[in-house]
């Protein structure tokens, strides 16, 4: 069973871009999740328990996420920070085997892979977390990012949990399908 210390929420609405405004802002939903690693400080073959906690935080902040956003959900990305203690692969371990079904489940589908970033990072460190389109990993317009930290997390035994559904991709975006001619 995953332990949470903390879970925040974060609504990102843009509205405009170098002195011209969208026709409609894009918003970003971003849960921030620092869990308590049970790898902390040792080698762990097997990874079950944070793998586990991957899907559990999903089903979790995936509903919360998409009643952030002012549309339906098109765009989405995953990250994560592991306190000092850690190891690389404790983040992906949440992230990458069973993560993703629940948030999709929560938007209605999702054909295409979820770009995620991992590191290792003391409270406080930031993450450039990515953003691509929930159904063509192609779509030039959708590739973005989303900076994200937590004062006081990760802690040396924590991995903060990253998880982000957009509703629009780059606000106005010119190069790739649907740019302004």
């Amino acid at each position: 069973m995953v332990q949470i210390r903390k879970l925040a929420l974060l609504r990102e609405q843009a509205f405009a871009e170098m002195g011209h405004t969208a026709d409609r802002p894009v918003v970003r939903a971003v849960a921030l999740i620092a869990i308590v690693n049970p790898c902390v400080g040792r080698f762990v073959r097997d990874l079950t328990d944070l793998i586990e906690a991957g899907a559990a935080l999903s089903e979790r902040v995936g509903p919360d996420l998409v009643r952030m956003l002012d549309g339906p959900a098109v765009a989405y990305g995953k990250g994560a920070i592991v306190g000092s203690s850690g190891e690389l692969e404790h983040g992906h371990a949440v992230l990458h085997p069973k993560l993703g079904k629940p948030l999709r489940a929560a938007i209605g589908g999702g054909a295409a892979l979820m770009p995620s970033a991992v590191k290792i990072g003391p409270p406080g460190s930031a993450l450039d977390l990515p953003l691509g389109h929930k159904d063509d990993a192609w779509s030039r317009g959708h590739f973005d990012a989303v900076t994200v930290s937590l004062g006081d997390g990760p802690r040396p035994d924590e991995i903060l949990v990253a998880i982000a559904l957009a509703d629009g991709g780059r606000l106005l975006h010119r190069i790739g399908e649907g740019a302004p001619r």
